[in-house]
């Protein structure tokens, strides 16, 4: 489903609203609130609402558990860190224990080594369904999300639920959820804005199917919801 908002204010508090009410439900449910983070610069008007007097106390902070979608493989303090920029925005602004918070990222081991340990992580927080409650997404300009590139080849796989490689283009280690795993989740958030993500968006949702080309087409929820907020001109309705 896309939704299209006129500014991002709008895709902000449409968000926020979001992940509150499905951190409202989860708890009540079985005590527990699973979520998944995005990095770059999308989501940060999202985390600085969540982080915000209006919202923060809509949410029972010490049953939240926030994992990541995929992490450049750079220590925590990083500007390039997703993790550095979620704390600034919002986990430091928030009653969320510590323990609670599973960084994509470890001193002293490999990219490869810590895909697995995340994975095992995973199943012991989710259990053996991986199942997570809420997971936030951002579509690059050229179509990818997470760090499931084009042409590369994690779009490929089935078995792991996170996996790790050497990006070339960018010349750094990613490690990233897969989309098996991401197409679990309960409700799926994608937010995408501006001109830059015309035509990918266009693409992604109406073109034919070459996920090797947009690796975002692999996002199919196989019981969950997944939802596009966008802005009229990412979606060409401007």
């Amino acid at each position: 489903m896309i939704q299209i908002y006129n500014t991002t204010e709008e895709i902000n508090t449409t968000a926020a609203d979001l992940f509150a009410d499905a951190a409202e439900k989860a708890i009540a449910s079985k005590g527990k609130f699973t979520a998944v983070l995005t990095g770059g610069s999308s989501p940060a008007g999202i985390y600085k609402l969540l982080a915000s007097d209006a919202y923060k106390d809509k949410i029972d902070w010490s049953k939240v558990y926030i994992f990541w979608g995929d992490e450049r493989w750079v220590p925590l303090n990083d500007d390039l860190s997703n993790a550095k920029m979620s704390y600034s925005t919002l986990l430091s602004h928030v009653p969320i224990p510590q323990e609670n918070i599973f960084e994509m990222y470890k001193d002293g081991v490999t990219p490869e080594e810590y895909a697995a340990t995340y994975e095992q992580t995973i199943r012991k927080v989710l259990g053996e369904e991986g199942k997570f409650d809420l997971i936030l997404l951002g579509m690059g300009d050229d179509g990818h999300t997470a760090s499931l590139f084009p042409g590369e080849a994690v779009l490929e796989e089935q078995t792991k639920w996170v996996d790790a490689y050497y990006l070339a283009p960018q010349k750094m280690h990613r490690i990233t959820l897969t989309a098996p795993l991401i197409n679990k989740a309960a409700k799926i958030i994608v937010v995408a804005f501006g001109e830059k993500k015309t035509h990918a968006l266009k693409e992604v949702t109406t073109g034919e199917f070459n996920p090797t080309l947009y690796p975002m087409q692999l996002i199919k929820p196989v019981s969950g919801e997944l939802l596009f907020l966008v802005d009229k001109i990412a979606a060409g309705t401007n």
